[in-house]
Parts: C-alpha cells; sequence; structure tokens
C-alpha cells in the first residue's frame, strides 16, 4: 500500500482512515474499501504453522527432552515471518485486510515431502466473536499440532490485535504437550497506507517434560532497536532464573541460539534458509462448498483483476446469504454443526500446563476461555472420510455462486 493510490480510492482509504479513528468495539466487523482486501481469509492462515514440515516434525527425533523443547521454540520462532511479516516471499507488499471467515468455513491440505505427509484441517467455528480452530498432524513422526485462535482488534492511534486461544503441540514417542499462547500484533504505518505489523508482549511455550521457553517481541524505537526483534530463553521450570539457551534476533530474518552459560553460539538460523514445502489442496470443482477458496473464489477473482465492483457485489452476496441462514437458524432452534470440532467445558492438559506460570503475564490470561474451548473431534473427522470413500456427497446447487446460503451440508452430530 505504499504505491500511490488512484484518486478515487485515495478517497475511500482516508475515510477508512477515519472511521478506524471514531469506531469502538471489535474491528473485525468494520468493513474495509474492497481494494484494501487481501485475497486470503483468515482461515488459511493456520497453513503457515507447517509450511517447513522438516522443522514442524523434527523434535519427535531427539531424544534429549532439553533439545527437544529447544527444537520445538526453533520451530515456532520459524513459523513467525509468514504469519505477520507484511510482504509475501517474493517480496511483494501484502493487502492490508485478509477476508474475514464465515461460519464453517473451512480450509483443508496436506504437505508432501521427505518428512512424509503432513495434514492440515482449519475450520471457523465461531463467527461472534471470531475463532478459527485447527489441526495439523504427521502420523509417520507421531507429531500433531491442535488449538484455536480469538483474535479482537481494536484501534488506539494504531490497529491492535489481541490473540487468545492458544495450541498444543504433542509428541506421541514421549506423550508429550506443549502449551503455546501467541503474541499481540499492532500495525504501525496505518495513517501513511505504508503498513508495517509488529509483535508485543511476551507469550511462553511451556512443556510436561518440565521445559519453559518465555519470548519477549519489541519493535524499532525512535532513536534505537530494529524492528521485528525479539529475545527468548529456555529454562527448567526448576530454575527460572537460570536459562539453558537464549535466543535473539528478527523473527523476519535471522536469529541466533545460544547456550546461556558459555554465550556460545550453537546456531545462526534465518528464516528462508529452509525451502518451504507447497500445501497441497483439492481443485476448486472438488472441493466441499465450505472450503475457503471455493466459497470466496468471485470475490478473489475481482480483487484479483482491481474490479471492485465485482468484489463489493460478491462479498455482499456471501455475507447476505450467511446473515439469512443465522436467522433461519435462530427462527428453528436450531445451531450450526460445526464438521470437525466441538466446544467442550475444558482443557485439562491446558489447564495443567498454564498453571506453572504464575504473575500479571500468566499463561492463563493469554488463553483466556471466554470464547470457549475448540478441539478436533477424531470421531466426526472420520465419519467424514468414512462418507468420503463411500462416495456420498452433500446435496449442493448446481452453481455455487460466491456464499453457502441454501447449501444443505451433510450433517455431523
Amino acid at each position: 500500500m505504499s504505491e500511490k493510490l488512484p484518486p478515487q480510492q485515495k478517497s475511500a482509504f482516508f475515510s477508512f482512515i477515519k472511521s478506524l479513528a471514531t469506531f469502538k468495539g471489535d474491528l473485525a466487523s468494520l468493513t474495509a474499501p474492497p481494494f484494501l482486501l487481501s485475497s486470503q481469509s483468515i482461515v488459511e492462515f493456520s497453513a503457515y504453522w507447517a509450511e517447513q514440515p522438516s522443522l514442524f516434525v523434527a523434535p519427535a527425533s531427539e531424544p534429549d527432552p532439553e533439545k527437544r523443547a529447544l527444537l520445538v521454540l526453533k520451530w515456532f520462532l520459524s513459523t513467525l515471518k509468514e504469519q505477520h511479516n507484511n510482504k509475501d516471499e517474493h517480496g511483494k507488499k501484502k493487502r492490508m485486510k485478509p477476508l474475514n471467515p464465515f461460519l464453517g468455513e473451512l480450509f483443508l491440505g496436506k504437505w508432501v515431502d521427505k518428512s512424509g505427509t503432513t495434514q492440515l484441517v482449519a475450520e471457523q467455528v465461531s463467527h461472534h466473536p471470531p475463532v478459527t480452530a485447527c489441526n495439523i498432524w504427521n502420523d509417520e513422526h507421531g507429531v500433531r499440532l491442535a488449538g484455536h485462535v480469538a483474535p479482537k482488534a481494536s484501534f488506539s492511534t494504531t490497529v491492535h490485535i489481541d490473540r487468545k486461544g492458544y495450541s498444543i503441540y504433542h509428541i506421541d514417542k514421549y506423550d508429550e504437550d506443549y502449551l503455546i499462547t501467541m503474541p499481540k500484533i499492532h500495525i504501525e504505518g496505518i495513517m501513511t497506507g505504508s503498513l508495517s505489523p509488529e509483535l508485543s508482549g511476551t507469550t511462553y511455550i511451556r512443556s510436561s517434560s518440565g521445559y519453559t521457553a518465555k519470548i519477549h517481541y519489541s519493535s524499532k524505537g525512535w532513536m534505537s532497536g530494529k524492528s521485528n526483534s525479539f529475545v527468548a530463553s529456555l529454562y527448567h521450570d526448576d530454575h527460572e532464573k537460570e536459562p539453558l539457551y537464549t535466543i535473539e534476533g528478527q523473527w523476519s530474518g535471522e536469529f541466533t541460539i545460544k547456550k546461556a552459560a558459555t554465550q556460545e553460539v550453537i546456531e545462526k538460523f534465518s528464516t528462508s534458509s529452509i525451502p518451504k514445502t507447497p500445501l497441497t489442496i483439492a481443485p476448486i470443482e472438488k472441493q466441499h462448498p465450505l472450503e475457503s477458496r471455493r466459497a470466496w473464489r468471485h470475490v478473489v477473482d475481482g480483487i484479483e483483476k482491481g474490479d471492485i465492483f465485482t468484489v463489493g457485489h460478491e462479498k455482499s452476496k456471501l455475507e447476505n446469504e450467511q446473515r439469512e441462514m443465522r436467522k433461519r437458524e435462530k427462527a428453528e432452534g436450531r445451531e450450526f454443526q460445526r464438521r470437525y470440532f466441538s466446544k467442550m467445558k475444558e482443557d485439562p492438559v491446558a489447564e495443567r500446563l498454564a498453571e506453572g506460570i504464575k504473575g500479571p503475564t500468566s499463561m492463563k490470561g493469554d488463553m483466556d476461555g471466554h470464547h470457549g474451548i475448540w478441539m478436533f473431534d477424531e470421531q466426526k473427522y472420520k465419519r467424514v472420510q468414512q462418507s468420503l470413500r463411500n462416495g456420498s456427497r452433500s446435496p449442493m446447487r448446481p452453481r455455487f455462486d460466491s456464499g453457502v446460503g441454501g447449501i444443505l451440508v451433510d450433517k455431523v452430530e
């Protein structure tokens, strides 16, 4: 967005900025001008967790629990660049505003490389408040990541995004769990149109093996410092003041891993040093009607062609169809059935691990379950897979235009 805008878009952009400054509440409900929209839905962001499957599965091959915890931390840090950077892998500026997922929106895919097959299922399990749940797993290595995130955006001189929720990284071989929380985001350069996301605050990765990683994020100050900076330490829970390893650098570039006691450099790691494995998804015509790229395809076509009229028309059509579906559900006294996830009252694993972090920056504060606890439902997944193997399909309209209104999806209890 640093490029010059046409006069008609410039007027709309500054009107949008003005509405930001006076808006109260969650910015997710604020409509952005079509030319600011990304061609990617937020539900697709779940794929950033495992774009480098070799890093995702590496901890499963490490017998030492201390080094395993370090590998989990390294993998987590490697995922931050693509999630938050304002440029894509080709150096091109990303669009400002991702598409807000509709309730039930799906994103399914897999990565196939030397690490085997790593699979992804993501679903928008709530719209108000917005919550995206995902499950990523690799059976060959016995590794899985399950979690949900509930972002809430607000404006106070800049856009702030607070993300509640958490993820659990699990290794079958060691029956080991890692509880992960996410950093806050603020968007710099909003008034000039040259947008730059920054991470802030402190997050943790706490393992059932007795090790905790603490990560503090900072941005470039007025006088010194670098953008996208962080400092992380890994310590045993019995010796919090005696870190075993420190990691320092930029989550968007290079960081250095050192032994804390001796300051010996173990590794200098660049986020671009390991190539990403392409995510394989089904062709549009074979996707379920609720899958993201099928549902949004007419909107995305308009975005890529710069056709603002089509973008606005198709986006409004989808959103209006969604509103009508919610009205019908309410009138009939029923709730939309989530396809792959279920809402739970508690998560004993997460609760147990969160207990270890005390104080004002406790993990429990980051988790904040007001939006619900959403967990991958193996039975739902198996029933869907069995249905697909039997060749059954959900009835649908001959032409699925741009939304999900009127679609009869196979009911999952």
